[in-house]
């Protein structure tokens, strides 16, 4: 069995009538939004945020969900569509999943306009219910993650990231969603628990090791659906070319920088600057601060009674460090 299917187990029957509620919860009275959203449901990914948010609400409650539960999965699904929508249209990127993407097919305008109509989706289903404080922590999430988008461009721009700086930054980028999701799990079964803080920092936890995992890909040679050296070609800064920067002579990092900034899009130079990296420890280094994380995360796991949706969870958190793509 598929290590997804084996996480999804214990949540599979919710995760079904979960579909149902969401492709419901996307429904308009224009023809061209349905059309749109309906490609968007076809072309669903591993749906790895709704399942954190079962299973946690499981996990906490000792196996129980309710309507909130589904109403915060489906939350938190349209905002991070909505985000993907939009993050398509910043990048200029034709493809989403191995699929065209939005702004491909209805071209930018469109695409847009649907990431905020999703984007107001997901608000609304939370106002009309009440859910103040699932939409809370959806909100946070998603102030966070432009901030941290906004902090990653700036810095992109001048290539002046400290390690701290880059923790930011991802932690809202990425890790922020996660944390979202198994806060507003533990939030939608136990309102105002000690367990929405917890959870909230076990989500962080496994976002962070999920970011470096992603860099660490930039380096690989395995067939991910993304190049490698596309970071690099984009400017971006990641834990292992920080690590190498701040421990190479000034010479070396001198030709580092020069290469990131002028040779950015040289095939050549950016094999060079992979292998540099490669060979002065920057990969070694990122994947030990991955594993600090997801032990950090495991041991959170510990405070909890022993079930198969913490089993899940358990998997879930090696799956996201040991994954090939």
């Amino acid at each position: 069995m598929k290590v997804i299917s084996q996480i999804k187990l214990p949540v599979e029957k919710e995760m079904e009538l979960f579909e149902k509620k969401f492709f419901e919860s996307m429904s308009s009275k224009v023809a061209l939004l349905n059309r749109i959203t309906h490609y968007i449901v076809n072309r669903k990914g591993k749906q790895m945020r709704p399942m954190f948010v079962f299973l946690v609400a499981k996990m906490v409650s000792g196996g129980t969900v309710n309507e909130r539960t589904y109403r915060g999965a489906s939350v938190i699904e349209l905002i991070h569509t909505a985000t993907l929508v939009h993050d398509d249209v910043v990048d200029d990127s034709n493809r989403r999943r191995g699929f065209f993407s939005i702004n491909a097919l209805w071209k930018n305008k469109i695409a847009v306009l649907v990431g905020d109509y999703l984007l107001s989706k997901g608000l609304l289903l939370s106002i009309d219910n009440n859910d103040f404080d699932l939409l809370k922590i959806i909100s946070v999430a998603v102030r966070e993650m432009s901030e941290g988008e906004l902090l990653q461009i700036e810095k992109a721009r001048r290539l002046d990231i400290t390690e701290a700086v880059y923790y930011d930054i991802i932690r809202q980028k990425t890790a922020t969603l996660i944390a979202a999701c198994c806060s507003l799990g533990a939030a939608s079964v136990k309102p105002d628990s000690k367990d929405m803080t917890t959870m909230r920092r076990f989500g962080e936890l496994i976002g962070m090791a999920f970011q470096i995992k992603d860099d660490l890909f930039d380096y690989g040679e395995a067939k991910i659906g993304k190049p490698t050296g596309i970071d690099i070609k984009e400017q971006k800064m990641t834990l292992p070319l920080i690590y190498v920067l701040n421990n190479c002579s000034g010479k070396e990092k001198s030709w580092l920088i020069n290469s990131v900034k002028r040779y950015n899009k040289d095939k050549k130079r950016v094999k060079e600057v992979i292998e540099f990296v490669r060979t002065k420890g920057g990969l070694k280094y990122a994947e030990e601060k991955m594993t600090e994380f997801q032990q950090e995360a495991l041991l959170l796991l510990k405070d909890y009674p022993q079930s198969i949706y913490r089993d899940s969870l358990e998997l879930m958190v090696n799956y996201v460090i040991e994954r090939k793509k």
